[in-house]
């Protein structure tokens, strides 16, 4: 292996050569990257060893905390039999018991896995399955689909296409297909008035929806946006009533973030897609999957001159090792008791964050289990300016302090690994209040 690089050459070949996600990069060019050298537990250090908070989950993908002995032993493990070998013509133990094991922890219904890489992958398996169920039973008609405004799935061309944040989206416009959008259920008075929006729609459009896409009960990258209690249940009466397939985004929500396995959970309702991915392998690998109902699959199938077979499909579909890794991460649910502790920790969290509505430049917090958006605002009602740009500048005061996180533009984002202590939550929220307080009062 080549020598390792020192501080200053490995920072200068960074900025020369690695284009960043969501990132100006002439602003990136001017800074000294912080370098995640390793991890344990809720906490990341840098090349000097500095240590991190890890309060946005490494993008909200770290359930247990890193270095897992529990997920680095089964990666080992696999990977002494065998790294990967694709599931086109063949299959492998680790996709068959984690397809088994979604099945058994999804809602009532959805029984067929279909992996994927990423969550926009995910998604863009969701719609062109209900495009392709809808022509399978005759009804080509059916090529519209309807999303929520302020919803993210994602940014694949389909997935952008049912997206609804303008500052993401807008640009790709001409390359999308069209899709209508209900409005914000946050933004509207309450249930009644938000299912009354997208009821509207699919009453305009009889027999052309071919599903509804939203996140379940929060949308996340539109702010934190929790929407009001019920609207999903209706959601899903609205979509049998109308027989439009419901397609759900637990990319984010999934896997406990929420306070249930699943956000459907909260409302008890199964809808007829379901999206995952981040959190599956415990914030290890890249892995997703798209469920599906019995009814959605059995419609693709036929004799092989029907052509009715899905063609969708990654090189790295069901990555031996990534299953591995997502079957060690859900049995830590089991073992540790990941959903039975959570009840404490959110209060523990909402009575810290209440002390946050304080702070003379802290707007609306919103919580929806352990997902928080903390809004920052000039004074009360009226938000700072994108050039202001305040979301950035707090998070960057908060790394001085200890702790990492991202904003969505002039919210703070707190999602922090569900394994954390109370202590350890405390300690975050303070270093969080802190940041906010001498950022906008210093």
């Amino acid at each position: 292996m080549p020598e390792p690089l020192d501080h200053n050459t490995l920072r200068l070949t960074e900025q020369r050569h690695v284009w960043h996600p969501f990132t100006q990069m002439r602003d990136w060019e001017s800074e000294d990257p912080l370098f995640i050298e390793s991890g344990n537990g809720v906490k990341v250090r840098d090349l000097e060893g500095r240590e991190y908070y890890d309060a946005n989950s490494s993008l909200w993908v770290n359930l247990h905390g890193h270095r897992r002995p529990e997920i680095d032993r089964a990666i080992s493990e696999q990977l002494a039999r065998v790294a990967h070998t694709t599931l086109v013509g063949l299959t492998h133990r680790p996709a068959a018991a984690l397809a088994e094991r979604l099945a058994q922890l999804a809602p009532d219904g959805l029984t067929r896995v279909f992996f994927s890489d990423g969550g926009a992958e995910a998604v863009e398996i969701a719609v062109k399955m209900a495009y392709q169920y809808w022509l399978h039973r005759g009804e080509p008609q059916r090529s519209r689909f309807v999303a929520l405004a302020g919803g993210y799935h994602g940014d694949t061309i389909g997935a952008v296409s049912v997206g609804g944040v303008p500052v993401f989206h807008e640009l790709f416009r001409p390359l999308l297909f069209e899709a209508e959008f209900a409005p914000c259920p946050a933004h509207c008075k309450d249930t009644d008035e938000a299912a009354a929006g997208l009821e509207a729609i699919l009453a305009r459009h009889p027999g052309e929806i071919a599903g509804v896409i939203l996140e379940p009960r929060i949308q996340a990258a539109a702010g934190m946006l929790v929407q009001p209690p019920g609207y999903l249940r209706r959601v899903r009466e609205l979509c049998d009533r109308y027989d439009t397939l419901l397609i759900v985004d637990e990319i984010a929500t999934g896997f406990g973030r929420t306070g249930r396995m699943f956000a459907c959970d909260h409302e008890g309702i199964a809808p007829d897609l379901m999206c995952v991915a981040k959190s599956l392998t415990g914030g290890y690998l890249p892995l997703a999957a798209t469920l599906a109902t019995e009814r959605i699959y059995g419609a693709f199938l036929g004799a092989y001159a029907e052509r009715k077979t899905f063609f969708h499909g990654h090189s790295y579909t069901a990555n031996p090792l990534a299953c591995a890794a997502a079957l060690a991460s859900l049995e830590i649910f089991r073992t540790d008791q990941v959903l039975e502790h959570l009840p404490a920790k959110l209060e523990l969290v909402r009575e810290v964050l209440a002390s946050l509505q304080e702070l003379a430049h802290v707007g609306e917090v919103r919580q929806c289990g352990l997902m928080v958006g903390i809004e920052l605002v000039r004074e009360a009602g009226v938000p700072y300016n994108w050039a202001d740009a305040m979301g950035i500048r707090v998070c960057r005061r908060a790394r001085t302090l200890g702790l990492i996180t991202r904003p969505l533009v002039n919210v703070v984002v707190f999602m922090p690994p569900l394994s954390s202590t109370h202590a350890e939550l405390s300690e975050m929220l303070t270093i969080i209040r802190e940041a906010i307080r001498l950022e906008t009062e210093g």
